[in-house]
């Protein structure tokens, strides 16, 4: 007995999920196929229209996912030090973790002979409610600056900021 095509089961196409736009993978990068030229005014004007809802899309997923990224963790500032004399180096370290607002917490460890104590302390607009070492006031410093100054060089990378 001969199959045909219509005993044949066909498979779903793939479809492919990216920033809410559901696409098929092969038609996702149809800017290398050939594209057929407009022929007249109103198939340009036609062009024109879909882009145009292409880049209003585009521009409130944008705003969406700028909105989003304010809460995560954007500035980082790290600083090592030694808190007793009597331990050699640098192996106790305090961190910032911000988002972009500055909040977020500060992450302290204190290694010692007898162990290794992890304090961790939330952050507030740059500032805590708890009284900060003066490793963690650097580091939340360093996530501050660092992000201040990426910032500043990426708007104008010729001035010194």
């Amino acid at each position: 007995m001969r199959r045909t095509a219509r005993h044949r089961s066909r498979k779903p196409e793939p479809v492919l999920q990216v920033c809410g736009f559901e696409s098929h993978p092969l038609r996702m990068f149809n800017f290398f196929k050939k594209k057929k030229e407009p022929e007249n005014f109103q198939e340009i004007l036609s062009q024109f229209k879909g882009l145009k809802e292409n880049l209003e899309k585009l521009s409130a997923e944008l705003e969406r996912l700028k909105k989003e990224s304010k809460f995560s963790i954007q500035k980082t500032g790290i600083v090592r030090f030694n808190p007793f004399s009597e331990i050699g180096g640098n192996q106790s370290f305090s961190i910032a973790l911000l988002d972009g607002n500055n909040n977020g917490l500060v992450i302290t460890s204190l290694y010692t002979r007898g162990g290794n104590r992890i304090y961790a302390k939330p952050i507030i607009e740059g500032k805590s409610q708890y009284l900060l070492s003066r490793e963690e006031k650097e580091a939340i410093e360093k996530a501050i600056n660092r992000a201040h100054n990426e910032l500043c060089a990426s708007v104008n990378p010729n001035s010194k900021c």
